[in-house]
């Protein structure tokens, strides 16, 4: 097995204030909207304390019948402005990955510019590493979708 690292940097512009954004993140019902089930897996959350200081855990099971977990703890979060956290994940009980990571929240013209930055220790090697990269676009993707469904109640 081959270590990877992996830095990226997502940038997002939703037509939504800062605010709303952030609750995307900081409400388990929200968030559950955009991280979690889909067509292709069922994410089933566990501890969600979403603080600085806090824990949260989710498991997911893929329709290939493979498993993950995701296991996380916020070093800083400053509503409406940023999350710090690192998270692990774990593929069938085996390690899977490290990562560090931040979002940043900027109102801009129209809405919030939303910053994503990555620093992943990937121990399945460069095709997890941008396997990563991929379903963190796609997560971000699902993100908007929420915002609009929620915003349309």
């Amino acid at each position: 097995m081959t270590i990877a690292h992996h830095d990226f940097t997502i940038a997002r512009t939703y037509p939504y204030p800062p605010a709303q954004v952030f609750e995307a993140f900081a409400d388990r019902a929200t968030k559950a909207l955009w991280f979690g089930s889909s067509e292709t897996l069922t994410t089933e959350a566990g501890e969600f304390d979403f603080r600085a200081g806090g824990h949260e855990t989710a498991a997911t099971q893929h329709a290939d019948g493979s498993h993950t977990t995701f296991d996380a703890h916020y070093a800083d979060v400053v509503p409406n402005e940023r999350i710090v956290f690192t998270y692990t994940m774990t593929l069938n009980a085996t390690p899977l990955s490290a990562s560090a990571t931040s979002i940043t929240l900027e109102p801009v013209e129209g809405g919030t510019l939303l910053t994503f930055a990555e620093h992943g220790i990937h121990l399945d090697g460069p095709s997890g590493a941008s396997s990563r990269q991929a379903g963190t676009v796609g997560l971000l993707d699902a993100l908007g979708s929420a915002l609009d469904r929620v915003s349309a109640v």
